[in-house]
């Protein structure tokens, strides 16, 4: 008898999801401070994986996740490589060669946010 294989499920994704519609406008965090945030610290690759399946839907503010640098390194999974620039001085971070400027003041750290 071959065994079934178990059903994917999106939990994770979902998971990381919620916490990127909790950024504040003009804030922004990082894979890692989101996989940290929910217990699975070595996971950031993984939330890398959930902002990209999450670029076409308008509500969840995948512009606000850079990686650890302040580097805009999902933009070419939006509209346009520079929308993630654009929403961004939209909120009125200051991009410089596709990195977060004042990225220290600019980070919020969900493990600090929402304990």
């Amino acid at each position: 008898m071959k065994k079934k294989k178990p059903a994917v499920t999106f939990s994770f994704f979902e998971n990381v999801w919620e916490v990127v519609m909790l950024i504040p406008k003009g804030r922004v965090t990082s894979y890692g401070a989101i996989a940290r945030y929910l217990g699975t610290g070595m996971s950031s690759r993984m939330v890398g994986w959930a902002m990209n399946a999450a670029h076409t839907n308008k509500k969840i503010p995948a512009h606000r996740v850079v990686n650890r640098l302040g580097l805009l390194t999902g933009k070419h999974h939006f509209e346009t490589p520079s929308t993630m620039k654009k929403r961004l001085e939209e909120e009125g971070i200051n991009v410089k060669k596709d990195q977060v400027q004042d990225f220290k003041a600019r980070f919020w750290d969900p493990t600090k946010e929402l304990l």
